[in-house]
């Protein structure tokens, strides 16, 4: 009787190597009710054994690469793309051209190839294509690239660098067109002199009283906005631009503007602010404070 339950005991072992308990063989993975099948991330099967049901369901639906890749998208949508590799990035942008296959390796071999991130995106379609990338793919990595240069190019028509003479006139004559003559301007920058905003600052100035205290306090007052607009900014600098009737600037003009600026620029150093200058535009003439020793600390 011992050795039956013995042989008993190892045909049970055995059946159960074999995925069967009780030693039935019965139909392996095409049995009927669970045809070999793998779970998409839409629900579709596309092969591979089907998951157990019921209370005997593994850990995982899924061994592939979808899971992987729906647990990416939810990172990128929750704690957006600042926490992502590089590799990563790129392991997502070949997600687009690649279906259902683990892209990390590949991702990674490119980095390794190309030496960056920069330089698989900017790399030729061909060369891209001789590593093994699909035409359509490695045409579709070219895209952020081209999107890059695009963006760029917008932001330095909107916000040009203005950190010489030509590029300040030049701008002068698109943006000063049409402008009302009286108005006083500020030209916002930030520390690479990049134009962060264009505007106009309410100003007393012109309409103060004719003695010296009262010019003094109206001053006071249009630096006070201009530096609270600074701050709003985040501008590290600023010019100033007087619009003039057109013609040339004449003295009483200039010397007023000089006062202007100093309370400006006093008001800008005390919160580590740069008045660049301050210039009179009349038509085409100009005149820069700053080149004319009239910038100074107001008393």
């Amino acid at each position: 009787m011992a050795r039956g339950f013995a042989d008993a005991g190892a045909g049970w072992l055995a059946a159960l190597a074999r995925g069967r308990p009780g030693g039935r063989q019965e139909g392996g993975p095409q049995e009927a009710g669970h045809p070999a099948e793998m779970l998409e991330e839409d629900g579709r099967r596309v092969g591979g054994p089907a998951p157990p049901r019921g209370d005997n369901a593994l850990p995982f639906a899924s061994t592939g690469p979808h899971g992987h890749r729906r647990r990416m998208r939810e990172r990128l949508l929750t704690h957006g793309g600042a926490g992502l590799a590089d590799y990563e990035v790129l392991e997502m942008l070949l997600f687009l051209g690649i279906a259902r296959r683990d892209t990390k390796p590949l991702a990674k071999a490119l980095i390794n190839e190309f030496g960056s991130l920069r330089g698989v995106l900017s790399a030729g379609a061909m060369s891209l294509a001789a590593h093994g990338l699909p035409e359509e793919c490695a045409a579709l990595l070219r895209l952020p690239d081209y999107a890059a240069a695009r963006l760029a190019a917008a932001e330095s028509r909107d916000r040009p660098i203005l950190n010489n003479w030509e590029k300040l006139l030049a701008y002068f004559e698109q943006a000063l067109t049409g402008a009302v003559a009286g108005q006083l301007r500020a030209l916002f920058l930030d520390n690479r002199n990049r134009l962060l905003a264009d505007e106009v600052v309410e100003d007393a100035s012109t309409v103060a009283s004719t003695s010296a205290a009262g010019a003094g306090e109206a001053a006071d007052d249009t630096a006070r906005l201009a530096m609270r607009r600074a701050l709003d900014l985040h501008a590290t600098a600023l010019i100033l631009v007087r619009v003039a009737p057109p013609g040339p600037i004449g003295k009483p003009l200039l010397a007023r503007e000089a006062q202007l600026a100093s309370h400006v620029a006093r008001a800008a150093q005390k919160l580590a602010i740069v008045l660049h200058d301050h210039i009179a535009v009349g038509g085409e003439h100009w005149v820069s404070l700053r080149q004319k020793g009239l910038i100074g600390t107001a008393a």
